[in-house]
């Protein structure tokens, strides 16, 4: 494998395989933040419309339109993450920028779709732009995993999804209130954000190979066979399940409060000038929150306590959920600082999902493996979840408001969130056995 410790490289990329850590670190994290953060363009700004009065009935049960889209779209992102685990365990380096490109070209022209087709074709359009959209949160990943600093520059890399749904989501609003339709609105935000994107992942592409110190501290990260995949599985499937089973429920909990914040805040009293600067502003506390908090990990070189320290972070998450919900329900603190508080709890228990603690296990129990690959086996069943919880709520719920069954969501993941995660940490601390310290 090429690393940067071999000569050769030329350019920005070998400019940054001599450059200091911190040097590094920063174009490292701006790369990938932007990156991302650009591809919330073309996922998120749809759900910033209510799609009022549109609705699909099964009988007796009414799916709103709402609904339908978001639910269509987490299929497509289901699917994805399914292919994912083949697609971008096994992607080379030298394909991945190629793999970026097409993905948001494909997704851009799947918002076109959404726009003109009439209303029961547009949940094929959302669908459509779902499908390649999950898969390039693997490809970023897969150039900051393995790394002394991985867990810096996956805390950076998570904070572009938190604070870029709030953001683009209000880039929606803003268009919404100047006269663009419902359909057309989010294929113009991804139009504005195409350009850059393409500018970000090209700056993302210029980061080089795991150094070969790298990889002594975290061991080498390679592309993934079948074999490889399945006897990885095999090896932690019991702590895996549970860990998954908590995802299920965590990512549904994210993605409901994700979707639907806009309701939320309308619920609460707040007028559509308020929702659109609070979707931004309360989402850049929870970002920065996040990245400081999990950025922490980077202190603890050990790895088996920098995996119990990243169960510890989300934990944490899960109680101040119940904390913050029963402390806005006693009055003791208002409705953005709740708002502020399920998005952190609820950020600092997914986040590490797809970053830090599948690095930290592959590093503590020495397994030549890439951690992309258990990311999107946690993603496509969280998904599943999302999927749950959405048609839950429509079908058997409906006389809850968006806000009612957003409290007793938050209680719900308190409880069985941290039960589930406390276990599974009990097992893996068994298969870890002794430390692994770095050398």
């Amino acid at each position: 494998m090429t690393t940067p410790d071999d000569q050769s490289l030329t350019g920005i990329r070998g400019w940054l395989s001599n450059a200091q850590a911190p040097i590094f670190g920063l174009y490292a994290v701006f790369a990938a933040f932007s990156t991302y953060f650009c591809m919330y363009a073309f996922r998120k700004p749809f759900s910033a419309a209510s799609y009022t009065g549109q609705g699909f009935v099964f009988g007796e049960k009414e799916l709103q339109m709402k609904t339908a889209l978001v639910i269509s779209q987490i299929v497509g992102y289901f699917l994805s993450k399914v292919i994912g685990t083949k697609l971008c365990s096994e992607a080379k380096p030298e394909s991945r920028i190629r793999w970026l490109m097409g993905l948001i070209l494909a997704a851009e022209a799947a918002l076109l779709l959404f726009a003109v087709v009439p209303p029961p074709l547009k949940l094929v359009a959302i669908f459509l732009n779902g499908l390649p959209l999950g898969m390039v949160w693997g490809m970023v990943v897969l150039y900051l995993e393995g790394r002394r600093t991985s867990e810096i520059l996956l805390a950076g890399l998570s904070c572009a999804f938190i604070v870029a749904s709030g953001v683009v989501k209000a880039i929606g609003k803003m268009l919404l209130n100047n006269g663009i339709s419902e359909f057309w609105m989010p294929c113009a935000v991804g139009a504005i954000f195409l350009v850059p994107f393409f500018i970000s992942a090209w700056l993302l592409n210029q980061i080089p190979q795991p150094s070969l110190a790298d990889q002594a501290e975290r061991t080498e990260r390679k592309p993934m066979s079948k074999a490889e995949r399945w006897a990885f599985f095999r090896q932690f499937r019991a702590g895996l399940v549970m860990l998954l089973l908590a995802y299920f429920f965590v990512t549904a909990y994210r993605d409901y409060r994700d979707n639907y914040m806009p309701d939320i805040l309308t619920g609460l009293g707040y007028d559509k000038g308020s929702v659109a600067t609070l979707l931004a502003t309360t989402e850049l506390w929870v970002g920065f929150g996040v990245m400081g908090t999990l950025s922490l990990l980077f202190l603890v070189r050990n790895n088996r306590w920098g995996f119990i320290g990243a169960y510890s972070i989300m934990i944490f998450g899960c109680l101040l959920l119940g904390g913050g919900t029963w402390m806005f329900r006693k009055g003791m603190i208002g409705g953005e600082a709740w708002i502020i508080a399920t998005g952190l709890g609820g950020y600092l228990t997914y986040v590490p999902f797809g970053s830090v603690l599948f690095d930290r296990l592959i590093a503590a129990t020495n397994v030549v493996a890439t951690a992309v690959y258990a990311i999107y086996i946690a993603d496509a069943t969280g998904y599943l979840g999302s999927i749950f919880v959405q048609v839950y709520k429509d079908f058997y719920v409906s006389g809850s408001t968006r806000v009612d069954f957003f409290v007793q969501f938050n209680y719900f993941m308190t409880i069985t969130g941290a039960l589930l995660l406390g276990v599974s940490l009990v097992y893996f601390l068994g298969k870890i056995g002794g430390s692994r310290k770095s050398p």
